[in-house]
């Protein structure tokens, strides 16, 4: 238990209290103007202290800036390509607003009227990633804080939200993937690799020779190369897990041709030794071969290197592949994941739902006929 003790003001006596954290640190609060007041105190720290929710009124005067720092260098599980843009929203969006406020506090309504007024910026809209991804990083750090015993709830939860529209897929013919790969010169390998085998760019310029198998027509992937702020790094696979994954007959020979002279150790792609970098969106090869394609069919859309990935998995399912088939192709976490990525692709398949279930109906009504 802790301990009273009464002193003396120009405003007259005055009552302190004296307790031990259960860290077993010893603090107090003082100011108290009647003892019975003094003793109320005691006891709800007390009783706090035994259902596990004592909160150290020091500890809530801690800054989001401090606390900050501290939860960011824990993000460390992240892999670097989605550690930069945390890092990002935390210095241009997060600290300058609330680096300087205790976290005790932040009331849940500014939380509210920072994302209102975040998300319409000066004027010109911030897009929901934007704010989504800095309110993230504000919420992040007080569950963090919710945890230490620092603050009793987190305010930022519960707020409104903007939504995150999902773009429309767009996907390419199979006369479409030719005439772009033809546009795309010596790069033409690489286009119509990523066109039907549905690897992100990342996995295509991460594979080594050793792992394709002309035989069996598959490569292994068990690694991701990514570029953050002009620098490549090599982890796994966005999902955490390798993956085997067909090619078409037809890549066969353009594949052995690439890999003829090089090692086991070397990549596929590029000239061997060093990691390919994604093509400048404004001059680079990529946006080149779109501009000839165009030049070639009016019609022909602008699409980027991810749509490649996109137009994979719509040529597997006009083939007829099953969602199952193609999950693992594409190496999502579940089917279930694909069909919610790809529920477009399914249009289709609806009407043929409808088609039977009329067929089904007509059979039975002229068996109940007879």
């Amino acid at each position: 238990m802790g301990s009273i003790h009464s002193y003396e003001t120009a405003r007259g006596k005055r009552y302190r209290v004296q307790y031990r954290t259960p860290e077993r640190d010893l603090t107090g609060k003082r100011g108290f103007r009647t003892k019975r007041d003094a003793e109320l105190f005691l006891a709800s720290v007390e009783v706090a202290k035994a259902r596990g929710e004592f909160l150290d009124a020091r500890a809530s005067g801690s800054t989001i800036s401090a606390l900050g720092a501290e939860w960011l260098a824990n993000q460390h599980h992240l892999k670097p390509s989605s550690l930069r843009p945390v890092q990002i929203a935390w210095r241009l969006h997060v600290e300058p607003k609330w680096g300087s406020r205790p976290v005790g506090e932040i009331r849940h309504s500014e939380v509210q009227n920072w994302v209102t007024a975040f998300t319409k910026g000066d004027g010109k809209p911030r897009s929901a990633t934007t704010v989504l991804r800095a309110y993230g990083v504000l919420a992040g750090i007080l569950d963090t804080a919710v945890m230490d015993r620092r603050i009793p709830s987190n305010p930022a939860r519960g707020v409104n939200l903007p939504r995150k529209l999902k773009g429309k897929h767009k996907y390419l013919s199979h006369a479409q993937v030719d005439l772009l790969a033809g546009s795309a010169k010596k790069h033409r390998t690489m286009v119509l690799f990523l066109a039907y085998t549905g690897l992100r760019w990342g996995e295509t310029i991460a594979l080594h020779v050793s792992d394709v198998d002309l035989n069996r027509r598959r490569v292994d992937v068990h690694a991701n190369a990514v570029e953050v702020s002009g620098t490549i790094h090599v982890g796994t696979p966005k999902t955490g897990e390798a993956r085997s994954v067909p090619f078409p007959p037809f890549l066969a020979p353009l594949l052995a041709a690439l890999i003829e002279n090089r090692t086991s150790s070397q990549l596929v792609f590029g000239d061997g030794d060093s990691y390919l970098h994604q093509p400048d969106r404004r001059r680079g090869w990529y946006v080149s071969a779109i501009a000839r394609s165009q030049a070639l069919d009016k019609n022909f859309p602008r699409v980027t290197i991810h749509d490649l990935r996109h137009t994979a998995a719509s040529l597997a399912i006009s083939a007829g592949a099953n969602v199952k088939a193609v999950q693992r192709m594409l190496g999502h976490s579940s089917a279930a994941m694909t069909l919610d990525t790809y529920a477009d692709l399914f249009d289709d398949d609806l009407d043929a739902v409808a088609v039977a279930l009329d067929r089904a109906r007509a059979t039975a009504t002229d068996v109940v006929k007879m």
